[in-house]
């Protein structure tokens, strides 16, 4: 693991999902785990819980959940990964002169066996327990050269299930396999669905059972062609809700990324062809094949700032129409309804995993929702408020203000309506005041850095979200990071420098974090070797 690389892959279990089940999870690593390593140091007295197996992070290999409800999860560990123990890497023993392409070949044998329902006979010898240990998978009474045998056939059988398990996730706009929406590619990709892939699924397990029972010598029983009946409906790229709805709302979502520049529209409509699969032990690439390649011209021009403001040049749900026409795809009727009511929530919740809620499209509005800006968090910098501001919020208060101005002109000559719109544009406009003053209040101080994450980054605009889920953990978190919960954070290094200077004199970890480790004053008593295993009391 090169110690110069900033954020690194970490495997850490994740649910049943066989073959192939990239992470969504990534580690701050510069300076060899620096920081990490100084908190466990404070915290017992040495940094062996980080460093646990560190000499085989960032091999190729396999790995399975330590715990799993469903069943033993077998899969690709690609290169370049850190693993924890609530993820058991599979590594084979090395020959000094075996390179990636001979255990590359090897361990697609392996995961091909483990994969068959046979195996996971043979794993729970040991017992139908959430905990699938070690000696569980190392204690299989099988040999390399039997396997090697069927090699072809095994290694084959698991690249037709990394396949099929990529394809699932090319559906998933948050997966590193993200292509595009399921509706769309089975158009362009001949009727390929989850239904189908699911098919394709189950046809390949019966296939590796077949070779696997040769391989131990046993007939397939009723039993076991029961357990792998189920087996294919509980891979969590299936589970999820799937209705009509639903695949309706990941086209919405699509378009909502295309409009921000995130996602390339021309894979839908054949300007550009997907890349072909990589190799599934490579490193994952840092975007998605269905995102927008580095200098291409993105759907529609912008600064990291949309709006929900019918006839406004960036307003979010014409370009999301637009981008719906450019791809043939069907326009619904409500698409402001939709982006006002039901896609944040949405786009929460998809983006809300392994306990960490990271939206990426922010809307920021005014109190009673009438006039909303969305922002997208990969363009968010210091000066994005004062653009809200300056390009958006103040404009439209003069159009308002202008509006209102026409109305009061017309004197005693206003209708009921009139006076009803007037009532509007004024309510409107204090709306715009208040949401315009806020952010400028805000914008000052406002520093954002992207490796505090979006709920940190997010904190200091809680007021600004009106949905009131999202905007409790704002809060929350606004109320611990003023509290120095997260003086980790550089936000916190921004609104209280004193309280976090100090704080980095005494705690390695943080003057890491903050690159004032020339402030750290190191106290003897603390040291490794005046510390006690018992937590460090003399």
């Amino acid at each position: 693991m090169h110690p110069a690389t900033d954020w690194i892959q970490y495997e850490k279990g994740g649910e049943f999902q066989p073959f192939f089940s990239p992470s969504s999870i990534f580690v701050r690593w510069s300076g060899s785990g620096a920081q990490l390593r100084a908190m466990n140091i404070a915290a017992h007295g040495g940094d062996s819980q980080v460093m646990q197996a560190s000499k085989h992070w960032g091999k190729i290999g396999l790995c399975f959940n330590h715990v799993s409800s469903v069943g033993f999860s077998p899969r690709v560990l690609p290169k370049g990964t850190m693993f924890s123990s609530e993820s058991i890497a599979i590594l084979l023993h090395e020959r000094r002169e075996a390179d990636d392409s001979v255990l590359r070949n090897k361990y697609l044998t392996l995961l091909g066996f483990l994969s068959s329902t046979v195996a996971q006979e043979l794993v729970y010898v040991f017992g139908r327990v959430r905990k699938i240990e070690n000696r569980a998978v190392s204690g299989i009474p099988i040999s390399f050269p039997r396997l090697e045998q069927q090699q072809e056939a095994l290694a084959s059988a698991a690249m037709k299930g990394i396949s099929i398990s990529r394809r699932l996730s090319s559906f998933d706009e948050t997966s590193a396999c993200f292509v595009m929406p399921e509706k769309i590619a089975q158009v362009l990709y001949h009727g390929v669905t989850r239904t189908s892939l699911k098919r394709d699924a189950e046809e390949l397990y019966n296939q590796l059972d077949d070779i696997c029972n040769r391989i131990v010598d046993v007939s397939d029983g009723d039993i076991l062609a029961e357990r792998r009946s189920r087996l294919v409906g509980q891979f969590s790229l299936l589970r999820a809700n799937h209705s009509e709805r639903h695949l309706n709302d990941e086209i919405l979502s699509w378009a909502v990324g295309v409009a921000f520049g995130r996602f390339d529209w021309r894979l839908a409509t054949g300007e550009r062809e997907a890349a072909p699969e990589p190799d599934p032990f490579d490193p994952l690439p840092p975007k998605s094949p269905g995102m927008l390649p580095d200098g291409a011209t993105p759907f529609h021009a912008h600064h990291g700032i949309l709006v929900d403001d019918q006839g406004h040049l960036h307003d979010l749900p014409r370009l999301i129409e637009e981008v719906l026409v450019r791809v043939n795809a069907e326009v619904p009727e409500d698409v402001r309804r939709w982006l006002q009511s039901d896609f944040f929530p949405l786009h929460l919740k998809q983006y809300s995993k392994s306990r960490r809620k990271a939206p990426i499209y922010w809307p920021l509005s005014t109190t009673s929702g009438s006039y909303t800006l969305w922002l997208y968090y990969p363009s968010l910098t210091s000066q994005t408020l004062y653009t809200a501001v300056n390009d958006f919020v103040e404009p439209k208060l003069k159009q308002v203000a202008r509006d209102a101005t026409a109305l009061r002109d017309k004197g005693s000559a206003r209708s009921r309506d009139d006076e009803k719109s007037l009532e509007t544009l004024r309510s409107v406009e204090l709306e715009l005041i208040e949401l315009r003053d806020s952010l400028l209040r805000i914008a000052p101080a406002y520093q954002p850095d992207h490796d505090d994450g979006v709920q940190i980054t997010a904190a200091p605009l809680w007021e600004l979200f009106r949905h009131k889920p999202w905007q409790k953990v704002l809060n929350d978190t606004w109320a611990k990071l003023k509290k120095g919960d997260y003086d980790w954070a550089h936000l916190a290094m921004v609104y209280w420098p004193d309280r976090v200077r100090d704080k980095c004199k005494t705690n390695k970890s943080l003057s890491i974090a903050h690159n004032l480790e020339a402030h750290y004053l190191p106290d003897p008593t603390t040291e490794r070797g005046g510390r006690r295993r018992n937590g460090g009391r003399k």
